[in-house]
């Protein structure tokens, strides 16, 4: 695959309530080289500023990497919701009916879909684990997988279900805030592998920061990175120049830039578009993490 994409954004998401989320921080490489750089914004990012740039200011031909589930799992049991008479036939249905249920929900918040009657008991919350469809299968305990899940597992990653909405690996609420801004992106930016790789022009795909940090020679155990000085060795490891500054540094901004180095890094490479596991059914209803082999 020759060299296409000019610019590298990785963005690392929230799924937290309010106008603002701490938790977002933006980070941009450069094709051309150089160190990665934060996309700073004064107030800190909200949902909706992202939107607004991917959809108002992206620059051309950006490979656009957001660490959030685009889908849930599907192929386990042949539908997101078995067992409901709501028949969704690929993500793209289920962006848009997330939207459409939490069409009141400020700042593409998701709270209507999780408390809706319908969908609640699919979600880990505390009490319920989905498990009672009988569809599930994993003896690891954390929900109901996609098949890039496993794939993530086999490669020394530690995913959860994007159905978990408890603990410190909620993804739920984030991956499906995430839906409604894909949903906002339909016909402006398109989503790989759900929409076929553009033969020029931006492109966005799921990315899962831990990925990024275990081919840079972090454990699972220590993926997050606190401090520069860790992050710059990360960034060796890849080949990138280091970032400035010293002690300490939140692990969203690290996350966000070590993964946008990383996706410069492999973006070329044909195997991360081409995974062995990844069926034209699978791609339409589950899509697939970057980079996962």
């Amino acid at each position: 695959m020759p060299a296409r994409f000019r610019q590298f954004l990785a963005i690392d998401w929230s799924g937290a309530r309010g106008p603002v989320q701490k938790g977002i921080a933006l980070a941009l490489a450069d094709g051309a080289g150089g160190p990665p750089v934060l996309v700073d914004r004064v107030r800190g990012w909200s949902r909706s500023d992202v939107l607004a740039l991917l959809r108002e200011d992206l620059p051309c031909d950006t490979l656009v990497g957001v660490d959030l589930g685009i889908a849930l799992p599907f192929a386990d049991c042949g539908a997101y919701f078995p067992g409901r008479d709501v028949v969704l036939p690929d993500a793209p249905a289920l962006w848009a009916l997330t939207d459409e249920i939490c069409a009141d929900d400020a700042n593409l918040a998701a709270q209507s879909f999780v408390d809706h009657p319908d969908f609640a008991p699919y979600f880990r919350n505390g009490t319920l684990t989905g498990a009672q469809f009988g569809c599930d299968g994993a003896a690891h305990g954390r929900g109901r997988f996609r098949v890039t899940e496993h794939a993530q597992a086999l490669m020394g990653c530690k995913p959860y279900s994007n159905f978990n909405l408890v603990g410190a690996a909620q993804v739920g609420k984030s991956s499906l805030t995430g839906m409604r801004m894909l949903h906002h992106l339909r016909d402006h930016l398109p989503v790989w592998p759900i929409d076929p790789l553009p033969g020029q022009g931006s492109v966005l795909v799921e990315i899962y920061t831990s990925l990024a940090a275990r081919e840079a020679g972090r454990s699972a155990a220590k993926a997050k990175m606190r401090s520069h000085e860790e992050l710059n060795a990360a960034l060796a490891s890849l080949g990138s120049m280091p970032v400035k500054g010293y002690g300490p540094i939140d692990d969203h901004s690290s996350d966000a830039l070590l993964t946008a180095a990383w996706l410069r890094r492999v973006a070329d490479e044909p195997e991360r578009w081409a995974p062995s596991a990844l069926t034209p059914d699978l791609a339409r209803t589950e899509g697939w993490t970057f980079g996962a082999f």
